[in-house]
This record gives C-alpha cells, sequence and structure tokens, in this order.
C-alpha cells in the first residue's frame, strides 16, 4: 500500500510536470486569415494556436502581413499568466519552476488598413485657399480647421497657414 502511494505520486509529479512545461495561446487578427511569422518562419494565417515548450520570460516575436493592410511587428512573452500545474509540480522537482508562467489564452492584433496614396497625392498637389476678399481672420482660420479635420490638408500645413494668417495685418 505504502508502493503503490509512492507509485501513485511520482506519476502524478510527472504528469504535473509534462503538461505545465507547454503552454499555448491562439493569435487572432482582425481581419482574420493574415499570414502569421513567428520567430521569422511562416507558420500559417490567422486565426492560429501557438504551442511551445519554452521557459519563463521567452519572446515570441509576431509579424502578421495582409494585402491591403500596413504589417503589423510585435511580440509576446511567456511571463503573462502564472501556471498553477507548474507550481505545483515545483513543489515535486525543482525544474518546472522554469514554467510557472505562461501566455495569455488569446493574442488579438487590429490591422490597420493601408492608407490610399493617390488621395494623398491629389491633397498635397491642391493648394490651399487663401483667399482674404471680405473674410476676417476668424473666418479664415475656421475655414483651414475645418480643411484639417477633413483631411485635406495636413497638421503641418494647417499651422503654417495658421501662422501666416495670425501674422497678417488687419
Amino acid at each position: 500500500m505504502n508502493k503503490l502511494k509512492c507509485y501513485f505520486s511520482f506519476f502524478l509529479a510527472c504528469s504535473i510536470f509534462l503538461v505545465s512545461c507547454s503552454s499555448s495561446t491562439m493569435i487572432v487578427s482582425n481581419p482574420a486569415g493574415a499570414k502569421l511569422y513567428l520567430d521569422g518562419e511562416f507558420v500559417g494565417k490567422t486565426p492560429y494556436r501557438h504551442t511551445d515548450s519554452k521557459i519563463v520570460g521567452s519572446m515570441v516575436s509576431v509579424k502578421l502581413e495582409k494585402e491591403g493592410y500596413q504589417p503589423l511587428l510585435t511580440d509576446f512573452s511567456k511571463n503573462e499568466e502564472a501556471d498553477i500545474g507548474a507550481i505545483i509540480g515545483g513543489f515535486f522537482v525543482w525544474i518546472p519552476f522554469l514554467w510557472t508562467l505562461k501566455y495569455k489564452a488569446i493574442h488579438t492584433y487590429e490591422l490597420k488598413p493601408i492608407e490610399n496614396t493617390n488621395i494623398v497625392q491629389e491633397n498635397a498637389q491642391k493648394p490651399i485657399p487663401t483667399s482674404t476678399t471680405g473674410k476676417t481672420k476668424t473666418d479664415r482660420l475656421r475655414e483651414l480647421k475645418k480643411l484639417l479635420d477633413e483631411n485635406i490638408i495636413t497638421n503641418d500645413e494647417f499651422q503654417k497657414e495658421k501662422a501666416k494668417i495670425l501674422d497678417e495685418k488687419e
């Protein structure tokens, strides 16, 4: 009976040790279907389940690519959540303490669309209206602000024109 308890304890410790060494996370992108590169290697498209047995503090570099969207470069680390199984296993064998932390269950990344460069070029070529016929500085500043709000001009262009208007003598 005493041997049976010993074997059971050993089996339980080994099971916890083996299970607690690995950690998984689901990698999701919005929109889905982005090409996923982990540590520089193509592994598939999102959504993707990543599992590894790296030790605490290990980093995984992430690159997401999708046509029409800006590439996203980031990383995540194996120090995001405590792993109770590894902590319990560490009481039987010291080695599992290297795996006491794990990944979050889900990593979600938002991809940003690439701006249409034709619109940006068209707006850059348009002259900024500077007509002063019968308009006060306040009216002209409001018009300029409206152009900025509608993304017709950039903030730098807005600041330059605003300075010109404010420097004018009435």
